[in-house]
């Protein structure tokens, strides 16, 4: 346990972005998960739309430094080639 009035204080601060940086990770599993879902059941329409919401949460991530930048583009690039094959 930290002694120090700073290190408390960082300890608490970590603990909080820590939170956040997992809820928003989860967020983006499911989100991904859906998008999958949509491939797998043919609706190539609704995958596309879809799409445009993963992009977003990938920017959004990646924006925050949740995820590395470069792979929220790898996996936006690979989703958009997983939509186009499917439609």
């Amino acid at each position: 346990m930290p002694r120090r009035r700073t290190s408390i204080k960082k300890t608490r601060v970590d603990r909080k972005k820590h939170l956040r940086n997992i809820r928003v990770k989860l967020g983006l599993k499911k989100t991904l998960k859906k998008f999958q879902a949509l491939v797998a059941a043919k609706k190539a329409g609704e995958a596309k739309e879809f799409l445009k919401k993963v992009f977003s949460e990938l920017d959004k991530a990646a924006k925050k430094k949740i995820i590395h930048p470069n792979t929220a583009k790898r996996k936006k690039s690979r989703l958009a080639l997983r939509a186009n094959k499917s439609a």
